[in-house]
């Protein structure tokens, strides 16, 4: 016969077991382990706002609020893709985790900023200023602020001034590559050590946009100042910034410029690129191995984008108001337009997903992004969202200048 002792510790082992089995955790109430390789974020302008997305389902799965101005956002991606990094016009810096769909970390760096950059390694981010000009750049982890880069020039008047800054791009060896709109000049700063360096290059009047080429050779800005580009050999920076492409902007007749073209959206197919016209209704083929001017293209009006494919083979291209409602689709190898597309009123960017099969299209005054099969060419599906923008997914994480 069992003593009372005995039975007792029976029943404080019985009870244990029952409440062990109640705080398993069952199969059907684990969260859903899932990569980060099909996410993507759309900016939401008009409500500071982003929405997160997956482009195998091609459905937002939440929003994302508290993001300050987005009127000109841009977003990069962290290494593994797990936070996007949002940059906004009123200089806020926010880290976006996609899994849980939540604000991990915001600071307002600046009073007006244009974009920004991580760094080859991520650990860095890079932003782009207006207000008051320079580049800051922030520790990725913690969004500490490890440098600041006054772009200082001297004015004709002999004062020091600080110049906006524009075109900030990430470039192979930690570095990142900017351009001064008011000095007129380009700037390569290296992070590689504890002491950021700064190479300083002469440009032309007012770079206002650039990019830099896949391979992460070459830094082209666009002048508004005057015609043609400015462009630094990365590879071979001593030979410093030269001129190229002079017929390049608004010659011929001179057009009034609605909304200046995004370089970023420069296409290459094989041997040549595709540029978006300064005020002209015409993309412009540009030779690669000399950077003369090739061919132009006459469009349905002033191209804003011009994005080739993942697999070279279309040139999308989108336009500034009053004729913003379409979207064109150029064949590379006859020069071609092959299809116009009408994805909604106001259309502002396209992304296309990792592999290419589909592009996303903004359309901010019809509160929808529009999704389509690259192939057909035809309508897959339309996603509601608030006055949309910007559409970044996390595929750039892995691409140079993005």
């Amino acid at each position: 016969m069992k003593s009372v002792y005995d039975r007792l510790r029976l029943m404080a082992a019985l009870i244990a077991v029952v409440l062990l089995a109640g705080c398993q955790i069952l199969p059907e109430e684990r969260p859903a382990l899932r990569g980060t390789g099909d996410l993507g974020l759309i900016i939401e302008r008009a409500s500071g706002s982003v929405l997160v997305v997956d482009t195998t389902e091609k459905a937002v799965l939440d929003r994302v609020e508290g993001l300050g101005n987005l009127s000109h956002a841009s977003v990069v991606y962290s290494r593994d893709g797990r936070y996007g990094y949002v940059f906004g016009r009123d200089g806020g810096l926010t880290k976006v985790d996609l899994l849980t769909q939540t604000i991990e970390r915001r600071i307002v760096q600046a009073g007006n900023s244009i974009g920004g950059a991580i760094s080859q390694d991520g650990q860095y981010l890079a932003v782009s200023n207006y207000e008051p000009g320079g580049v800051r750049v922030f520790d990725s982890e913690t969004l500490e602020q490890v440098a600041d880069i006054p772009a200082n020039y001297e004015g004709q008047d002999g004062e020091t001034r600080q110049s906006k800054t524009v075109g900030l791009v990430d470039a192979p060896g930690n570095r990142f590559v900017f351009s001064l709109f008011d000095a007129g000049e380009i700037w390569v700063l290296d992070m590689k050590n504890s002491e950021p360096e700064v190479t300083r290059h002469e440009a032309g009047a007012q770079p206002y946009d650039a990019l830099i080429t896949g391979q992460g050779r070459w830094y082209v800005a666009g002048l508004f100042g005057e015609d043609g580009l400015s462009m630094v050999d990365l590879w071979n920076p001593e030979q410093g910034a030269r001129h190229v492409l002079s017929d390049y902007g608004r010659d011929g007749e001179r057009l009034p410029v609605y909304k200046m073209p995004h370089l970023e959206g420069w296409a290459i197919a094989g041997d040549r690129a595709f540029v978006p016209a300064v005020g002209g209704h015409e993309v412009l083929e540009v030779a690669m191995d000399s950077w003369d001017l090739a061919g132009r293209i006459p469009v349905h009006g002033q191209p804003v984008f011009v994005m080739a494919s993942p697999t070279h083979r279309q040139i999308w291209v989108s336009f500034a108001h009053p004729n913003n409602d379409v979207v064109q689709v150029i064949d590379p190898q006859t020069s071609e337009i092959i299809r116009t597309l009408e994805p909604g009123e106001a259309v502002l960017h396209m992304e296309f997903s990792p592999r290419g099969e589909t592009v996303w299209i903004s359309a901010r005054d019809s509160n929808r992004v529009t999704v389509y099969d690259t192939r057909t060419m035809e309508k897959i599906t339309t996603l509601k969202a608030k006055k949309p923008s910007g559409i970044f997914f996390t595929s750039r994480a892995h691409r140079l200048g993005l």
